[in-house]
């Protein structure tokens, strides 16, 4: 779900001074937090249509800001705003069905409220139409839809849809697969700070694909998914302190980052992780703890995990 706060257009306040004056400091105080004016302002002026306050209200039910967190609220004032044609509580309309919340799971019908705010350009519900597409939910898979969809969205510059349509072009989902626009894309959804971006563009640079093969580069953009808490960049990072791909060769950071992504319960972290154990390098060698990482990530189903302490189980 996102969270819309509109400005108080200068049309309203102009033509209906004191809606405009109420609707202004209605705004004012959810803004600041102080939800127990916004809602004193705002549902008069929600009960009397106004869109912005009805979606404001609709946020303020769905999160529980000065009133008792509602679902079946929310969903009621986004459904005023999105009839009146609001892009936004349209979006988070759709966000309800697509997620049965307040209102029975219902793809189709988030589908045609993403879509109807789509239409009036919100990148935000371009992005979840696009994603409706791309898993078939509500209408037919069809990935060129969903790469178009995408596209509209990454050229408003949305992270996420520039990272998905990145996505699209490594697996050439819906578009001629091209490394180097995917390393375009994704590199601007990084740039923004998005951690899955991060971690794309940093097997992109750990590959050569779209760009030229860069360990340290590489290194770099898993760092910033990992501190994020990206599990696999976390696990990535362990692999490259390992063998000093990128960085210095450092067993102890290794066994941090591994540590990491094991504790998220990355199974290919849990099993590097008890090899580390088995073996003491960058940990206290510790035969119990490299069999409990062995068979966490073996319950998940790892193979090399489950030959581990099959070895394990006949002594060798």
């Amino acid at each position: 779900m996102y969270r819309f706060i509109l400005a108080v257009g200068l049309v309203l306040v102009v033509a209906m001074p004191s809606l405009g004056a109420d609707i202004e400091k209605g705004m004012a105080a959810y803004t600041r937090g102080d939800f127990k004016e916004a809602l004193e302002e705002l549902k008069p002026l929600a009960e009397q249509n106004n869109q912005e306050a009805q979606l404001t209200l609709g946020n303020m039910y769905y999160d529980g800001e000065g009133v008792d967190q509602s679902d079946a609220e929310a969903l009621k004032w986004y459904t005023k705003a999105a009839e009146q044609g609001s892009a936004e509580a349209q979006t988070e309309l759709g966000g309800m069905y697509s997620d049965g919340k307040g209102v029975s799971q219902d793809y189709a019908e988030a589908a045609k409220w993403y879509r109807k705010a789509a239409d009036q350009g919100l990148p935000e519900a371009q992005y979840e139409l696009g994603s409706m597409f791309y898993d078939g939910h509500g209408v037919t898979k069809d990935a060129e839809e969903a790469a178009k969809w995408y596209r509209k969205a990454a050229e408003q510059e949305l992270a996420e849809a520039q990272s998905a349509l990145g996505g699209m072009y490594i697996g050439g989902d819906g578009v001629n697969q091209d490394y180097a626009e995917a390393a375009k894309w994704l590199r601007k959804a990084a740039d923004q700070g998005l951690a899955q971006a991060q971690f794309e563009l940093g097997n992109m640079y750990y590959e050569g694909h779209g760009v030229e093969q860069d360990y340290e580069e590489a290194a770099d953009w898993y760092r910033e998914a990992a501190e994020q808490g990206s599990a696999e960049a976390q696990f990535e990072m362990g692999n490259l302190y390992s063998d000093g791909q990128g960085v210095a060769q450092d067993p102890v950071e290794a066994a941090k980052w591994y540590q990491k992504a094991a504790d998220q319960g990355l199974a290919e972290a849990q099993y590097e992780l008890g090899n580390l154990y088995a073996d003491g390098e960058g940990v206290a060698q510790d035969g119990a703890e490299a069999e409990k990482w062995y068979r966490k990530a073996a319950e998940q189903g790892n193979e090399e995990a489950k030959e581990r302490l099959d070895e394990l189980s006949k002594g060798q």
